[in-house]
């Protein structure tokens, strides 16, 4: 399956808008001057060696680290401004390279983490336990068990999430991040550690998922056959700089892009 995105509107600005983003570790600069465009419906892919700065931008994106320099617009929204707590409820959420499930929880438990964001009530309400409090929760629990099914989860429902395989712990993160009804969908590495018919499987279920969800995708990803066969766009960044952009067919042609992954002597 090969990604086909939705036609962009003109008429409307891009969904995620990265501009002049710069962050330094000391003497590192992680992301230097970083500028580039997501539109809704797409799925982006974003590559570069080690080191490059990808997951620096995603932990940017993410709130968990501040830029030095730069803005970052999400829906028309200046995203820096926000605290982190808020990022959920503005509609993006994520995956992790190193899996962050509870382990003693089930897989439902796990999934119904992530409809929390959209709920109303806060600690009074759900210690009086008013009526809209069970409503929400019903509505959470129907969401969870349809993520569950949409992801081929349903054996492993009551199943506590550290007794499963990493790649069915890889499923239930994805469940959990979708349950919180984003719209961008920030995905970090998600084929680390799966095998080749593990990979095929996720790239359908990638592309799926952005089709029936009218999700947008950001997707870091070192495996560049998916990245290639899922993605509309890419960008890639080498030493914290964007070095290209474009299609799949134009960053797999581009001279810089080759000899940044093997150098200039290929």
């Amino acid at each position: 399956m090969t990604a086909s995105a939705p036609a962009a509107s003109f008429d409307s600005p891009p969904l995620l808008r990265i501009r002049h983003i710069s962050v330094r570790f000391g003497g590192i600069l992680a992301l230097d001057d970083l500028c580039f465009d997501v539109e809704s419906g797409q799925i982006c892919g974003l590559i570069g060696p080690n080191g490059a700065g990808k997951t620096t931008l995603f932990n940017c994106l993410s709130r968990l680290y501040q830029p030095d320099r730069g803005d970052i617009w999400f829906a028309g929204r200046p995203l820096l401004s926000l605290p982190v707590h808020a990022i959920a409820s503005v509609s993006i959420a994520r995956t992790f390279q190193n899996l962050a499930l509870f382990a003693g929880m089930t897989v439902r438990e796990n999934v119904m983490v992530g409809a929390h964001c959209r709920s109303r009530g806060g600690f009074l309400a759900n210690a009086l336990r008013l009526p809209f409090v069970g409503r929400e929760e019903t509505l959470m629990a129907e969401r969870a068990d349809a993520l569950i099914e949409k992801l081929a989860l349903a054996a492993f429902s009551d199943t506590p999430c550290g007794e499963l395989t990493f790649a069915t712990r890889k499923r239930v993160e994805l469940a959990r991040a979708l349950a919180s009804e984003p719209k961008l969908l920030l995905l970090d590495e998600p084929a680390g550690g799966l095998n080749r018919q593990e990979v095929e499987a996720l790239c359908d279920l990638i592309v799926s998922i952005r089709d029936q969800f009218k999700l947008t995708v950001l997707l870091v990803e070192h495996h560049m056959s998916m990245v290639t066969r899922v993605s509309d766009t890419i960008v890639v960044l080498n030493f914290g700089r964007k070095i290209a952009e474009g299609t799949p067919a134009e960053i797999q042609r581009h001279p810089g892009v080759i000899g940044a992954y093997l150098g200039t002597a290929a």
